[in-house]
């Protein structure tokens, strides 16, 4: 028997996995069905032997315990085809590294998914067309026809993503651990089975609200949980029988630089949080959706039974990885050692992921850390690194024009002055924004921009920044989300896309800073691009109640939520969709929804925001209190101290500076011949490419050039102890110490409600 490279860790699984009574009438259909659709003798890829060892219909039974025996037939049909389409592509195109054949292969299979069922398909030339035929067809007429966009886009995702696994063993590279997840949920598949959840237990998510955060992060926490509890168990097949270069615990190990028994484990730790994230999710932030959005008691039912199955999923696919012969878990039997005490009366099939005190021990501390985080910590000057910038920063010849105009132009909308019955809103004044200069900033990232355009980019700036610093000072320090929420409600209002004459009067700063802005910048677009842009602007101040609710909570985030997040709060889709909107129609959508455009934007993205984090690590966790910071969600995830987790972060930021020179380079020249894009659309993404350089670069510039971050402004600006201004500043009056102060007041886990007086 061959060694396993590690030990299996502690899994954190607060619930038994239930099993379907209908497992044995599911496994003669399943056998049935992929014979007939030409999966096992003959196929070159199973023989009949395979599919019994391989067991999905226990896997479908595990996950789906519920459902009646017809659907159970139906959900493992689907396992049974995807997990073949996936061996398949294994043989006929990964082994042999046959992109342009594997591009053809898949061009064909969306044309089996029909949104209409009544629209003829071609016919099947293989045994995975087959397949899918023949479940498309038995599958959407019983689901709506938002269902089945939304079911068929994971599909193609799903397929069309098995190229980026080709290319990236083609190139002999391993992703970084943001771009591996990111990509990971959708060839890895769990999006896809959220969908089949759907089906499986009666309750489609109603349309309004599929899109909603709450949901998509309840999507986005269960796919990365699967897909990286998927990843130890196959750790040892697919790096030592397959060759592959997309699992989890490789990609921690390379990237941590550690043993292949520590990059376990912190998989694990992963696992652990994302799970936490998803039930942080149902109990905190689905409520408020209902509350919000309205929604009747058969909606809200069905939401909470889809968060249910997926929840049964987790279980109950950790239960089929123990006892399935396709994964390292000592030939199945690891489900029957895997269990230790436990105070219920549970025992044998199902009940492995039971054990509440291994539960315990596992998340316990981690759990008691995203809640504790002691805030205005001494930490010092902010250390920042030898950081990694192969482009350089021109900087607009119209910089000192720009400085003046942006200053007399927060003196016109009222930036500089406390808002009128508004407490704490003096946040600043015109030494303040001079200290900040967001002109340097406007003209490294637009060099040969205009006057007037420089002048707008540097507002734009100024205004998204003053936001960003009103919330958390206004709102934050009183815990008034409701309020923020209101305030949001209008920004939204002064941002038409067609009726201009409904717009409100603005009331405050920020409501004519945005009107103004608004409309000079949309007064040339066409309806469309108005609405792309206002959806951006809307992303990044939802970013900013999400910090509030976090901080109303005081929660430090989970660090893939985090990320994510991060991208809304610092307004980066607000900047780069101007600049696509200038490309018009002349580069197609999909190309900016496509894979490899998705990953340059977000690799350049997430590079400029842990950069600020790096700079602004002594402005929010000595001066703020802030919880949003990425080096700080990696001190609390690793439990690791400030240097360490800065190198993590440095690190993390290089790999990403890496990934958008390899995507540029690399993955741009294929995506423009596989949309076969004319010479002009590839000059403009070309040009595209060399602007997100330079706003890197120029954000880079901006950073050491501005007095906002340095110790000796820091004092100036927010005094020795911080001030308004601050992300959780001290409400006058409240009792509540500063940093470094002495508190009467009990503090600590359990205590928040001895301040209840404080905000009445």
């Amino acid at each position: 028997m061959v060694a396993q490279p590690f030990e299996l860790p502690g899994f954190y699984l607060p619930y038994p996995a239930r099993i379907n009574p209908y497992l044995e009438q599911a496994r003669g259909h399943a056998k049935e069905w992929a014979r007939g659709m030409g999966m096992l003798e003959g196929s070159g890829i199973w023989e009949e032997e395979d599919l019994d060892a391989h067991d999905y219909a226990l896997l479908c039974a595990y996950t789906h315990p519920d459902c009646s025996a017809d659907v159970l037939s139906l959900v493992t049909d689907w396992y049974v085809w995807v997990f073949f389409f996936d061996d398949h592509f294994l043989e006929a195109f990964k082994r042999t590294q046959d992109r342009a054949g594997g591009k053809a292969y898949l061009d064909r299979l969306p044309s089996f998914m029909p949104m209409d069922p009544d629209t003829p398909v071609p016919e099947p030339a293989n045994p995975v067309e087959a397949g899918l035929a023949d479940l498309w067809a038995r599958t959407v007429p019983s689901m709506s026809k938002a269902w089945r966009a939304r079911f068929r886009e994971s599909t193609e995702h799903l397929l069309n993503e098995s190229l980026w696994e080709l290319s990236n063993i083609n190139a002999g590279r391993l992703p970084n651990p943001v771009e591996y997840i990111e990509m990971r949920r959708k060839v890895g598949g769990a999006p896809w089975s959220a969908g089949l959840v759907e089906c499986a237990a009666g309750a489609e998510v109603p349309a309004a609200v599929a899109g909603a955060r709450p949901l998509r992060v309840l999507r986005d926490a269960f796919a990365d949980a699967v897909h990286l509890r998927n990843d130890l168990f196959s750790y040892q097949r697919e790096t030592e029988e397959e060759g592959e270069l997309s699992n989890g615990v490789l990609v921690l190990e390379n990237f941590l630089g550690c043993s292949t028994q520590e990059a376990a484990d912190a998989v694990n730790d992963l696992i652990t949080s994302r799970v936490q994230q998803f039930e942080n999710t149902v109990l905190t932030e689905l409520p408020v959706l209902f509350a919000e959005k309205g929604m009747g008691p058969r909606e809200c039912a069905d939401v909470l039974a889809y968060a249910k199955g997926l929840q049964d999923w987790q279980a109950g696919g950790h239960e089929w990885h123990m006892r399935s012969s396709r994964y390292m878990n000592g030939g199945g039997k690891a489900a029957e050692t895997a269990g230790g005490w436990s105070p219920f009366p549970l025992g044998g099939l199902g009940t492995s992921g039971a054990d509440v005190r291994r539960a315990v021990a596992v998340t316990g501390a981690k759990r008691v850390r995203n809640f504790t985080h002691v805030p205005f910590r001494k930490v010092g000057p902010s250390q920042l690194p030898d950081f990694s910038m192969p482009f350089a920063t021109t900087l607009s010849p119209h910089l000192d024009g720009a400085r003046v105009n942006t200053v007399e132009w927060a003196r016109r909308m009222g930036l500089l002055r406390p808002q009128a019955g508004v407490p704490l809103s003096g946040i600043w004044d015109e030494g303040k924004l001079r200290d900040y200069d967001f002109p340097l900033c406007a003209a490294g990232l637009h060099p040969d921009a205009t006057p007037e355009e420089l002048d707008l980019g540097s507002q734009w700036l100024t205004w998204g920044t003053y936001g960003d610093d009103y919330y958390p000072a206004v709102f934050g320090a009183v815990r008034d989300v409701a309020g923020a929420k209101a305030c949001t409600a209008r920004l939204s209002a002064l941002m038409p896309v067609e009726d201009r004459a409904a717009v409100p009067e603005p009331a405050n700063a920020m409501e004519r800073g945005l009107a103004d802005l608004w409309a000079r910048t949309t007064e040339s677009m066409d309806t469309a691009a108005r609405r792309t842009f206002r959806d951006s602007v809307e992303v990044m101040t939802a970013g900013w109640i999400w910090e509030l609710e976090n901080q109303a909570l005081h929660h430090i985030p989970d660090p893939v939520d985090y990320i994510e997040m991060r991208r809304a709060t610092f307004g980066s889709d607000m900047t780069m969709s101007l600049s696509r909107i200038g490309h018009g129609r002349r580069v197609p959508e999909e190309v900016y929804r496509s894979g490899p455009m998705r990953s340059l934007e977000n690799a350049a993205t997430d590079y400029a925001t842990l950069m600020n984090d790096v700079f602004s690590y002594q402005k929010e966790i000595e001066y703020e209190g802030e919880v949003h910071n990425g080096v700080l969600v990696v001190q609390n995830f690793f439990d690791c101290d400030y240097p360490t987790a800065l190198a993590i972060v440095h690190d993390l930021m290089t790999s990403r500076m890496r990934e958008f020179q390899h995507v540029a380079a690399n993955e741009l020249p294929v995506l423009y011949d596989d949309f076969a894009l004319p010479d002009e659309a590839r000059a403009l993404l070309d040009g595209y490419v060399k602007e997100l350089e330079n706003w890197m670069a120029g954000i880079l510039t901006w950073h050491r050039g501005c007095r906002r971050y340095r110790e000796e402004d820091l004092r100036r600006h927010k005094g020795e102890r911080g001030g308004s201004g601050g992300a959780a500043a001290v409400a006058p009056g409240s009792g509540a110490a500063g940093p470094g102060e002495w508190s009467s007041r009990p503090t600590g886990l359990g205590t928040s409600a001895a301040q209840v007086a404080v905000y009445l």
